[in-house]
């Protein structure tokens, strides 16, 4: 229940769901459950994106067969492309990802970048972007996504900015990183889905618990997330995450010599 809230919560608040993952295995000495129950965990996120954004999806869904419905169809195509740049690299570099989640020092300083990049939108002009989506930007919020395969890069946090530092509306921004995570999601989720078929049946309960949690928190990141765009207080988490990163960082230096 606690992996569950932590994954949930941070899955779309913009301050690395798996670097805290990662930190808290290390300093709860609470070990890997493996990658079992990090599909539960983020199928129950992902099934929080797909309640909160229902209508759009359904939308989306029709529009494969109303060629008068543009604009959905053309989002389908933008999500196609922001997708393929963390695939791409996600695949390429999988083990070589893997193995910094090892390395609490280097988590930690990645979610003191994450922050920092947080902040970036402030040392740019302020004028308000309100432009729409378009290929070019589609694709570099994917690779902003791509970039947040490091554990302890934010997905949300680096999509979202990647949209904001091009002058997309940020609550535009905000809405189509959280669409880039069903596909982002839902593809870790299938190429692992026949390891589900190893689950120990005694595990079943707390398996279920943890994806119901991450599930509930998770839908309470997205409208958290939202709702801190809308009120100009997203780079508000730039300054957790600097902390915490600090803090890990300076624990790391003087309880390992």
């Amino acid at each position: 229940m606690l992996l569950g809230l932590i994954q949930g919560l941070t899955e779309f608040l913009p301050v690395s769901s798996s670097g805290h993952l990662a930190l808290a295995s290390h300093y709860l000495k609470v070990e890997n459950p493996g990658l079992t129950f990090e599909i539960v965990l983020h199928c129950g996120t992902l099934l929080s994106v797909l309640v909160y954004f229902r209508r759009q999806l359904w939308a989306l869904f029709l529009s494969l067969f109303n060629k008068e419905m543009k604009e959905e169809r053309q989002m389908i195509g933008f999500l196609f492309i922001a997708t393929l740049p963390a695939a791409i690299i996600g695949l390429s570099f999988k083990h070589q990802f893997e193995s910094i989640a090892n390395q609490p020092r280097v988590v930690s300083l990645l979610l003191c970048i994450t922050g920092i990049m947080l902040l970036l939108p402030r040392f740019f002009p302020k004028s308000r972007g309100d432009r729409s989506m378009t290929l070019a930007t589609a694709l570099i919020m994917g690779f902003g996504q791509a970039f947040a395969i490091l554990p302890g890069i934010s997905r949300s946090g680096s999509t979202i900015i990647s949209g904001m530092l091009s002058k997309v509306n940020p609550a535009k921004a905000a809405e189509f990183s959280f669409l880039l995570a069903i596909p982002a999601i839902g593809g870790a989720a299938l190429l692992a889905i026949r390891d589900l078929e190893k689950i120990d049946s005694s595990l079943a309960i707390p398996y279920l618990a943890g994806g119901v949690i991450s599930f509930v928190s998770g839908l309470i990141a997205v409208y958290a997330v939202l709702s801190s765009i809308r009120k100009g207080k997203f780079e508000h988490f730039a300054y957790y995450c600097i902390a915490v990163g600090l803090i890990s960082l300076i624990y790391l230096q003087y309880s390992q010599g």
